[in-house]
């Protein structure tokens, strides 16, 4: 696959061309960029692949939620719907889309709604509903919308700084426009990180200096959801981990560390199971899957097992993310 990836490499110069020549678009008013009157908040990446934007919805939703009329607009990928669609307690997983959905389930309070049109989407949740924030998920590309803070997601093994355009890397956008962000999270981080190693990131990165950058690792519940059992209880059953998302490494590497024997069905990000593969896996002892995972599988399959993540930042990582969010939704436009 790295063989293949390298002869494309050409490939990946004129996708990398045509990604420059968009954004110098952008930027110099040729291709318009829309703000709104409602603040929004966009969760992005440059790259393709897991860098735990869900989680980083879910955080936000938990800082801004007890003071702030807060809504969620995703795109809703591989969903079976079309145009604007605002989720209520008959939306399905079809419907939505598996995040979406899967924040729905977790926030009922929320109001969440997808768009491929992130303006049209938009301007409906103002019409419609009139939140304080609308948080964008997955839109940091999308630069249609112009939004007010943005939140920029890179995973620690994987940094856009060492990365390069699709298709040979993995970048969907120049490195260049992370100057755009107001926050840089470096993800996935190992929790005992040095302080040497985020000086080194830091140096790489050379944000702005009104840039903050911070750093997180991925803290996972041992206390499993969809049928309450412990992690730990796991360790006398026949395990099949099943996974429908774009890097489980981490999460391998966890079950491995808390003394997990497992066999692991990969499948791509987002898939949606086949009646075959769910009757393969109504054969398992006992199945373990992700939180996005799990809405796909959840009235399919008995005895199914998640396993909840969330972001945790080092230092005061958190604390300095909050105040920044406070000082944004306090500032008066």
């Amino acid at each position: 696959m790295q063989v293949l990836r390298k002869l494309l490499f050409p490939i990946s110069l004129i996708y990398g061309l045509i990604v420059f020549l968009r954004n110098r678009l952008y930027d110099m008013g040729i291709f318009s960029s829309k703000s709104f009157s409602t603040k929004t908040i966009c969760v992005g990446n440059l790259s393709v692949g897991g860098t735990g934007k869900t989680p980083m919805i879910e955080l936000l939703v938990r800082s801004l939620g007890q003071d702030f009329q807060v809504a969620i607009l995703s795109r809703g990928y591989k969903r079976k719907s079309e145009g604007f669609l605002l989720s209520n307690d008959d939306s399905s997983v079809e419907d939505l889309g598996d995040e979406p959905f899967q924040l729905k389930t977790k926030f009922p309070e929320i109001t969440v709604a997808v768009d491929a049109d992130r303006r049209n989407g938009i301007s409906q949740l103002e019409n419609i509903i009139k939140p304080e924030v609308i948080l964008l998920d997955d839109a940091f590309q999308h630069r249609k919308v112009k939004p007010d803070f943005s939140i920029l997601l890179t995973a620690y093994d994987n940094l856009y700084v060492n990365d390069w355009y699709l298709p040979t890397g993995n970048l969907r956008d120049s490195k260049r426009e992370a100057s755009r962000a107001n926050v840089i999270v470096v993800t996935k981080c190992p929790s005992d990180i040095s302080k040497q190693d985020r000086a080194a990131i830091a140096v790489k990165m050379n944000l702005a200096a009104d840039q903050k950058l911070l750093f997180s690792f991925l803290m996972y519940n041992t206390n499993l959801k969809g049928t309450e059992v412990t992690l730990d209880s796991l360790k006398r059953k026949k395990v099949t981990l099943v996974t429908g998302i774009a890097n489980p490494a981490p999460l391998e590497k966890y079950l491995h560390s808390e003394g997990l024997t497992f066999e692991h069905l990969k499948y791509n990000d987002h898939h949606f199971f086949s009646d075959q593969e769910i009757a393969i896996l109504r054969e398992k002892e006992c199945v373990l899957t992700t939180e996005k995972d799990y809405v796909r599988l959840q009235s399919k399959l008995p005895k199914l097992h998640y396993i909840e993540v969330k972001h945790e930042f080092l230092e005061d990582g958190k604390a300095i993310l909050e105040a920044a969010l406070k000082q944004f939704m306090t500032k008066t436009s």
